[in-house]
C-alpha cells in the first residue's frame, strides 16, 4: 500500500476538487468497515456526488473543515485517481504513454525472435524504427 489519500465531503457537489470515487473504478478501501461506517455517519454515500478522493501529494487540496477520512489505496488504484485528476490533454496523453509502454513492453524478446527466424537486422531496424544499436543490444551482440 502507499501513503493514505483522503475521501472527504465537500458542501458544494460542483466544486471541481479531486475525483469521485465511482469515477476511478473499483477500490478496495470502499468495503472496509471503516469507510461504510464513515460514510454512514456523515449521512452520505459511495455514490454522493459531494464525495471525492484526493491523493496523498493533494492532502492539502481538501477545505479546512471538511470531513474527511485517510484511506489506503495500492499503487494501481493510486494511479488511477492520479489519471483521473489531470486534465483532458494530460489525460490523452498519459493514455499515449501508458500504451506505448504496454506495446514497447517484450521488445527485445520479439527482436530476438525475428532475429532467430531469420529476419535480417536492418529489416528490424526498417519495421520498427529502433536503433540498430538497440537490435544488436537485443541480439546480445550477434
Amino acid at each position: 500500500m502507499t501513503e493514505e489519500a483522503y475521501l472527504f465531503l465537500l458542501d458544494d457537489a460542483d466544486v471541481p476538487l479531486g475525483v469521485a470515487p465511482a469515477a476511478v473504478g473499483d477500490l478496495a478501501c470502499m468495503d472496509t468497515t471503516a469507510v461504510r461506517a464513515w460514510l454512514n455517519a456523515q449521512g452520505s454515500t459511495a455514490t454522493s456526488p459531494r464525495l471525492r478522493l484526493v491523493p496523498p501529494e493533494e492532502r492539502t487540496a481538501v477545505p479546512e473543515g471538511a470531513e474527511r477520512l485517510p484511506v489506503p489505496l495500492s499503487e494501481e488504484e493510486l494511479s488511477r485517481v492520479r489519471h483521473r485528476m489531470v486534465s483532458t490533454a494530460h489525460t490523452r496523453v498519459e493514455e499515449e504513454l501508458l500504451a506505448y509502454r504496454d506495446c514497447a513492453d517484450g521488445r527485445d524478446e520479439l527482436i530476438g525472435r525475428a532475429l532467430a527466424a531469420g529476419v535480417q537486422p536492418h529489416r528490424i531496424v526498417e519495421l520498427t524504427g529502433v536503433d540498430p544499436a538497440t537490435v544488436t543490444a537485443a541480439a546480445g551482440g550477434r
